[in-house]
């Protein structure tokens, strides 16, 4: 398989902490646009050239080179840092972006939180990203399930921050990631994480597809009241929805809007596409053999956690986070509600009784 030369006349050197499938498929696609990558961390399994990344598109495969390493120490002081790690582990990842604390750093995570995590952590400039791509690991890389795209936004610094925003759109877009710059990030991110809802804790807790929990009347109504409740917490913040590259945030909403059998064919069709065939996060981690926390605090619980603070009522996405940490904790309560709507409608319809 060909190795694809670097093209960028003026390349950055970006380090990526973490070099999972985000992390390898981000910082590879980098790497596809001429920059000088640094994968921090373990490898992708099956990896066997300790210098390159495999990226199996829709459409193509490439090879692009990139460097490795598991000492920190060994990493000249880079142009961007890169944190692609889960929430949880986000500050391990944080802790050790600290030596090199004048870079500028951009965060990826699913949820709500990580920039937040970011500014308090750091004095630099801090982006925030938005990834709508279905990635999985594949020996030596990692395989693309969609085209899907991203979302990049400056969340602290001046023009430096905007210069590399742009500059990060364009590679990405140039290797074949469409990228798109945003001027607010917290309507990017909380835009995204009505996508990262949809179908997710649902999922796990029923161990079902998302287009059976969208065709199910007792299970789509929890998705439209969760991702409503969303959209009010974002709105009382004062930010507006915005459509991000391969999530079509406008047309979800849309559909939202409608009734209920006209509703879901509408909202699985502007939602459904961006997973691209994969499992939901969550589901793959209460059903896939996950241990420890789940993600769910920085999706729905963050919903509710918002949503509390600015007197906006969520009782189903506090609800579902409530459900979802307890299935994670508890075998025994993950299989007594696999594949039972009816349990989940009767719990969420007790949840909003009692909120």
């Amino acid at each position: 398989m060909p190795i694809q030369p670097s093209q960028a006349a003026d390349p950055i050197h970006v380090v990526v902490v973490g070099a999972g499938a985000v992390g390898s498929f981000l910082g590879g696609m980098l790497a596809a646009a001429g920059h000088d990558v640094t994968l921090l961390g373990r490898r992708l399994v099956g990896d066997s050239e300790a210098g390159t990344v495999v990226l199996e598109g829709p459409s193509d495969t490439r090879t692009v080179r990139v460097r490795r390493t598991l000492d920190p120490a060994a990493i000249a002081p880079p142009d961007l840092v890169i944190p692609a790690v889960k929430m949880f582990d986000l500050a391990g990842a944080l802790g050790v972006a600290s030596r090199w604390s004048d870079a500028p750093l951009l965060t990826v995570q699913n949820g709500v939180g990580a920039e937040e995590a970011a500014l308090a952590a750091r004095t630099a400039t801090v982006l925030g990203g938005s990834l709508t791509t279905a990635v999985e690991p594949v020996p030596g890389g990692v395989r693309r399930r969609r085209t899907g795209g991203m979302g990049v936004a400056p969340v602290r610094g001046g023009p430096d921050a905007a210069s590399m925003v742009a500059r990060l759109a364009a590679s990405w877009t140039g290797a074949g990631l469409p990228a798109r710059a945003y001027a607010d990030w917290a309507a990017m991110k909380w835009s995204k994480l009505l996508a990262n809802l949809v179908g997710n804790a649902t999922s796990a807790l029923l161990d079902l597809d998302p287009s059976t929990i969208y065709g199910d009347p007792r299970t789509f109504p929890i998705e439209r009241r969760q991702l409503l409740e969303a959209v009010a917490v974002m709105r009382a913040m004062g930010h507006a929805p915005v459509s991000l590259p391969g999530a079509n945030v406008g047309l979800l909403l849309q559909g939202l809007s409608l009734p209920g059998p006209l509703a879901r064919p509408i909202v699985a069709r502007a939602i459904g596409g961006v997973r691209g065939g994969k499992s939901p996060s969550l589901r793959l981690h209460l059903r896939g053999g996950g241990t420890g926390p789940t993600e769910v605090r920085w999706l729905n619980g963050a919903v509710a956690e918002h949503g509390a603070r600015l007197g906006v009522p969520t009782p189903v996405n506090a609800t579902l986070a409530a459900l979802v940490d307890e299935a994670a904790a508890d075998s025994g309560r993950a299989a007594w509600w696999r594949a039972r709507p009816d349990r989940l409608r009767d719990a969420v319809d007790a949840g909003i009784r009692a909120g």
